[in-house]
């Protein structure tokens, strides 16, 4: 029995990746893909906007 003990935990993990993975390519597209581009791209042009990081801003 101690072989069961000694599987289990790697079996378990496998399959909690397998499933962490399979939820993961079936959210990737689909009907929020433009939202989330959206999402990203005003991120994106928010940080352009803001300038780069430790340099002093005019007031």
């Amino acid at each position: 029995m101690e072989y069961v003990s000694a599987l289990l935990p790697p079996v378990v993990m496998a399959v909690f990746f397998t499933g962490l993975v399979v939820t993961i390519v079936k959210s990737q597209g689909g009907a929020n893909k433009s939202k989330e581009d959206a999402a990203v791209d005003a991120a994106i042009a928010r940080a352009e906007a803001a300038g780069p990081a430790g340099e002093p801003r005019d007031a």
